[in-house]
């Protein structure tokens, strides 16, 4: 898509991020991200409310699924006063067998694909 911008100049939109393109390994996830993840697979319990909330995925930067496909969690920060940037966002159902988690460590503005490890 090609928008104008008010000086007439034709300015190419960003395309939405494969978030699939990047991945890291969950034996690479630092230590609290681990443990979110083994929270996820046995259902809780989790320390955040918020945590298994749907996520909207309105960035549009994970592959579009249906609204409640998403569910996010909160991976601890050390030193953190409150939930702070880094979550695991996993997709599919039930949410203890995930189909796919995406690790992002700025608040949803980056996701690397979590490759899950024997």
């Amino acid at each position: 898509m090609v928008a104008t911008l008010v000086s007439g100049a034709p300015v190419q939109a960003k395309p939405p991020t494969d978030a699939t393109q990047d991945t890291v390994a969950l034996a690479d996830l630092p230590r609290e991200a681990r443990h979110t993840h083994r929270l996820i697979l046995a259902g809780g319990p989790f320390p955040y409310e918020k945590d298994g909330s749907v996520f909207g995925n309105r960035e549009r930067l994970l592959p579009a699924k249906a609204r409640g496909y998403y569910r996010e969690y909160t991976v601890k920060t050390p030193g953190s006063r409150d939930r702070g940037a880094r979550r695991l966002v996993c997709g599919g159902t039930p949410p203890t067998t995930p189909d796919a988690c995406y690790y992002t460590d700025d608040h949803y503005n980056s996701f690397r694909r979590v490759i899950p490890t024997p």
